[in-house]
């Protein structure tokens, strides 16, 4: 895999919120796992009261995204159909379900890293991502999600925070400008002077 790509260093990690998570902070540790760490089977995420899981990922500037990197498992507690929100802050899982989403991903059942290629038309200028995995492999039997690892792939731009003065001039006013001596007077009605 291509590391120069991999987002992982521009991921707010403090700012990670997992809701239904089994243990706290769980969400945010398998998106710390760096890409050596990956096949660990700790730490791991896992969903409580139910197999939905809604995690809200911030980025420190915009990017522009190319692929999901995900280890689930080759078990039932594999999620199974993914929906990706870009730029929303405000999800809660009555509205990740009733929404919209950017792009929905049916996700495979795999012990591997799944490179999971995303819409680019539709990723671009994202400050931060929401993963809402509706359901599992189980079919409704089990009430238990499972992930090991999440890490994304794209271009990272950083945001400029300082102010920009900009000034538009409607018509140039010849006063404010510098005179070049020596031209002959039909060369300066050329040049507007």
């Amino acid at each position: 895999m291509a590391l120069q790509s991999n987002l992982y260093k521009q991921i707010q990690f403090d700012q990670i919120r997992t809701l239904n998570e089994a243990t706290v902070r769980s969400g945010a540790a398998i998106v710390q796992k760096e890409w050596r760490d990956r096949l660990q089977d700790t730490p791991v995420l896992e969903s409580d009261a139910d197999e939905q899981l809604l995690m809200h990922i911030p980025f420190a500037g915009s990017c522009k995204l190319y692929t999901l990197l995900i280890r689930t498992s080759d078990t039932a507690s594999a999620p199974r159909k993914l929906k990706l929100f870009r730029n929303r802050d405000d999800l809660d899982f009555g509205s990740a379900s009733d929404l919209q989403p950017t792009q929905t991903i049916e996700l495979p059942r795999t012990n591997e890293v799944a490179e999971i290629a995303l819409n680019r038309a539709h990723w671009n200028t994202t400050t931060s991502i929401d993963l809402f995995f509706e359901d599992n492999h189980s079919n409704g039997e089990e009430d238990v999600t499972m992930l090991y690892y999440l890490g994304f792939q794209g271009d990272f731009m950083a945001l400029n925070r300082e102010p920009v003065s900009v000034l538009y001039e409607a018509a140039a006013n010849p006063s404010d400008h510098k005179v070049i001596q020596g031209l002959t007077n039909t060369n300066q009605q050329s040049l507007g002077q």
